[in-house]
């Protein structure tokens, strides 16, 4: 394996995994922001599961498309989508303050599907990052199940030190705005790494 080679899969398996746990803090931090708007039920925690799962698996279906138009650039479109989430996370306390202000007065079924379709730019992005990442190492290791098995399981710890220190640290430290200001943060920060290491790969 060249030197390369392995610049790139490191460097990816960090930032997939910072990804992932900028992720599982957005889910916690929005899950409480439905609780302070529309209370503390079933509903609330079924629709931000069922946003994220819909926005997920839907963003993986674009995002293998996307990537596979032009593996080339699969790079530059991670870190466009790691900074879109970013910027989103950042917006989102503002964004679910004003749907919250306008759907006082809402059906229930309405509320739900407003603030179902609100949440989906990210999730969608979110769900995209997996499959651009998994072309950009195929195409240049033409193993898939290498590719996978190495970009999920680093995402997947990611993410579930990001749910183990959400709960039981930033939350004691940080309310929801500041806590989607650090996750924002986060992936803002995997963007401009993602832009460091093209450069140094180049």
């Amino acid at each position: 394996m060249q030197a390369t080679e392995r610049t790139l899969i490191r460097g990816l398996a960090l930032l997939f995994a910072a990804s992932g746990m900028a992720a599982l803090m957005d889910q916690v931090a929005w899950q409480r922001l439905l609780f302070a708007f529309f209370g503390v039920d079933l509903e609330s925690v079924s629709l931000v599961v069922a946003a994220f799962m819909f926005g997920l698996g839907t963003g993986a279906l674009v995002g293998g498309r996307l990537a596979d138009h032009d593996p080339d650039r699969g790079l530059y479109l991670f870190a466009l989508m790691e900074a879109g989430v970013g910027l989103y996370a950042w917006a989102s306390p503002a964004l679910f303050t004003a749907l919250g202000a306008t759907l006082a007065r809402a059906d229930h079924l309405a509320v739900a599907l407003v603030l179902f379709l609100a949440m989906l730019p990210a999730t969608l992005m979110m769900g995209a990052t997996l499959p651009v990442l998994i072309t950009v190492l195929v195409h240049r290791r033409p193993n898939v199940g290498w590719a996978t098995g190495n970009l999920y399981s680093s995402n997947t710890l990611g993410a579930s030190l990001g749910a183990l220190l959400t709960g039981l640290l930033v939350f004691n430290w940080l309310d929801l705005d500041q806590t989607l200001w650090l996750s924002g943060s986060i992936n803002l920060g995997v963007s401009a790494g993602v832009f460091r290491l093209v450069r140094r790969l180049a």
